[in-house]
């Protein structure tokens, strides 16, 4: 877990996490990301070998169960989004889609709640058709109690669910700590990009690299 949370501070440019985060500090190269960055051909930030698949099991505004274990063998688009009141939800979705344009071959891609108490159905559906993702992203939710260890093992700062001072400062902090990340056929996680390095074209290089040849 230390090294997943030192390698999404890299990602993020040396941001902060919010207070109630437990996550580790920076690296020293933190402020200076290319010092430390390998020669790894990703445009994302690769993450360190060997990470444990965070697994979990949510539900889609039609109440179908989704299992990330369920996509073994195919790379996986995983992002955490609110329908309402971030910046970098609406910026995430747009990159997104146009990643999904890019490719040849379609990926699967996961979009996780980190505000249930907003994201209702209608809210998912409309958020989705103004990003011309109904069909092509799927959007999961679930009751706070099963989010919470995800958010954590993600490292994300809700929108909702959390004691971070008031709902400015959740989504201040949401939207510094915004990521999105590539899982490798195996269920790992491999690569993660922050906010200010995501475009499609990057994004699309980087699941086609997982996909292989």
């Amino acid at each position: 877990m230390r090294l997943l949370g030192i390698a999404l501070a890299l990602a993020l440019g040396g941001c902060s996490a919010a207070p109630t985060q437990s996550a580790p500090g920076p690296s020293p190269n933190a402020a200076d990301p290319t010092a430390s960055a390998p020669p790894s051909g990703f445009d994302g930030a690769l993450l360190p070998a060997g990470l444990p698949p965070h697994d979990f099991a949510l539900t889609d505004p039609r109440g179908r169960r989704v299992d990330l274990r369920s996509y073994r063998g195919r790379v996986v688009i995983l992002t955490f989004l609110s329908t309402l009141g971030t910046r970098s939800s609406p910026l995430i979705a747009q990159q997104i889609r146009g990643a999904l344009d890019d490719l040849e071959r379609p990926v699967p891609a996961l979009a996780l709640t980190a505000n249930p108490a907003a994201d209702t159905p209608a809210h998912i559906r409309r958020f989705l058709s103004e990003a011309s993702l109904l069909g092509r992203l799927t959007y999961l939710t679930g009751p706070p109690a099963r989010l919470r260890p995800i958010w954590r093992a993600y490292h994300v700062v809700p929108v909702s669910g959390s004691a971070n001072g008031g709902a400015g400062g959740r989504t201040r902090a949401f939207d510094r700590a915004a990521t999105v990340i590539l899982i490798d056929p195996q269920g790992r996680e491999r690569v993660v990009f922050g906010v200010e390095q995501l475009t499609p074209e990057g994004l699309a290089h980087d699941v086609q690299r997982l996909q292989g040849p």
